[in-house]
């Protein structure tokens, strides 16, 4: 039997709440005055950080909460939001009761858009029942749809994926230099995801290839990493069809219509000996 929460007059409740974020980190917080372990984890007391009033609802319709906060806690750093360790990590809100150890999860889901101000932050969170909004039927379009080396794509990604080490960082246009990665511009689209340093478990987006001869990434450089900072590189696809057949004999596989007419065949006015 699920317990009434707040049926009496004093209650041993406090709030909870679970980042697991997506480099394998999980953080565990609690509005109460010490610590607690719940499910293996260590949830800190942090009263500075409070969610929001949590709205649901029995219709597919999104629910809605948001979690605000000092970045005070030493498992909230601000280098570590600036750098997207926290973007799109699952969060689970709940009750606990502190003597009983009873607890009741009241909110799932992930981590949306994050705005930092005056050392305060405020995340918007994203209710797993979004995802029955998504559409599962693909549309036409003339690029590849299958995210490369992922289902529908069927290459190996360890055809495509190599071991570097950092030899060198060019700060002002945000480009990593790594030895003996192959030619930058076939890492457009691509990712790297860093091994150790400040920046371990991170995964970045590259951007293209920089002026430098390295790779300009989408998040910013910790400029402190150390040279020889190891990194798994992944190359990357402009999803055209030309590529996928010339580079990585792969056409069969592209998800795609590049042949298909567009809309602005329905508009062009006959002409005759057409």
């Amino acid at each position: 039997m699920s317990r009434t929460w707040f049926a009496g007059d004093l209650e041993t409740v406090a709030t909870f709440w679970r980042i697991a974020r997506r480099d394998g980190v999980t953080l565990g917080f609690t509005t109460h005055d010490r610590d607690l372990w719940l499910d293996g984890v260590l949830h800190r007391a942090s009263p500075g950080m409070v969610p929001s009033a949590i709205r649901k609802s029995a219709d597919f319709e999104a629910d809605s909460a948001e979690v605000r906060g000092s970045i005070t806690h030493e498992a909230i750093a601000s280098e570590d939001l600036a750098s997207g360790r926290f973007d799109r990590a699952q969060v689970r809100i709940g009750l606990v009761d502190w003597q009983t150890g009873v607890r009741e999860i009241l909110y799932a889901g992930t981590i949306g858009a994050m705005t930092e101000e005056d050392g305060a932050f405020a995340a918007e969170l994203i209710s797993r029942k979004a995802q029955l909004w998504r559409d599962p039927v693909p549309r036409t379009s003339p690029a590849c749809r299958a995210v490369f080396c992922g289902p529908g794509c069927n290459l190996n990604p360890q055809h495509f994926t190599r071991n570097v080490r950092l030899s060198a960082i060019d700060a002002l246009a945000n480009a990593a230099i790594f030895e003996g990665a192959p030619g930058a511009d076939l890492h457009a689209g691509g990712t790297v995801h860093w091994l150790d340093g400040p920046q371990t478990g991170v995964v970045t987006g590259v951007m293209g290839p920089g002026e430098s001869g390295g790779l300009v990434l989408d998040v910013p450089l910790d400029e402190t990493i150390p040279i020889g900072t190891r990194a798994r590189l992944r190359e990357g696809c402009d999803h055209t069809l030309g590529t996928c057949a010339d580079r990585f004999g792969n056409a069969v596989n592209f998800r795609g219509e590049p042949f298909l007419p567009g809309n602005d065949m329905l508009t062009r006015y006959p002409r005759p000996g057409q």
